[in-house]
């Protein structure tokens, strides 16, 4: 089993700037794509939990770059869990590109902090990460380590 989610992508024109390279807010917003498939496939009742009480803050993003990337590059965006706090997750993620004749090559790296809440938008509390997305995040670990008891 890999250590990383993976999510697929092909760079559309839409994604690109007027140069032809892809404009850097598209890194940020592949790694929300990446988590949202992650949940999908492996924590839907989390997904679920969302539409009800759940809300997800990010609450940090950042991504440093590499190469440059163009329109119909295909792209691997490999997700990867570097901790877990009792009511926060962080995430890196790992951006490759696939060439044809099969080789890759890393074009970028990002990093993303996201605080679990529940409550009105007025009075919303932080919130222990479900236990669903805890346990589907166990194969992508760095290492096998305790909860820690403690909120950030």
């Amino acid at each position: 089993m890999a250590d990383h989610f993976e999510y697929r992508h092909v760079v559309g024109f839409e994604e690109t700037n007027l140069v032809g390279n892809v404009y850097y807010v598209n890194y940020l917003r592949w790694q929300g794509r990446c988590r949202e498939m992650f949940l999908r496939t492996h924590a839907p009742e989390v997904l679920a939990d969302v539409l009800v009480d759940l809300k997800l803050f990010t609450l940090k993003v950042d991504c440093e770059f590499f190469a440059e990337i163009s329109v119909f590059d295909e792209l691997s965006i490999r997700m990867r869990l570097t901790e877990i706090r009792q009511t926060q997750l962080e995430f890196t993620f790992d951006y490759v590109r696939l060439d044809p004749e099969g080789s890759e090559r890393l074009v970028a790296r990002g990093r993303q902090r996201v605080a679990f809440m529940r409550g009105p938008n007025t009075a919303t509390v932080p919130t222990p990460v479900p236990e669903p997305l805890v346990r589907a995040l166990e194969a992508y670990a760095p290492s096998p380590r305790p909860r820690t008891g403690w909120s950030a």
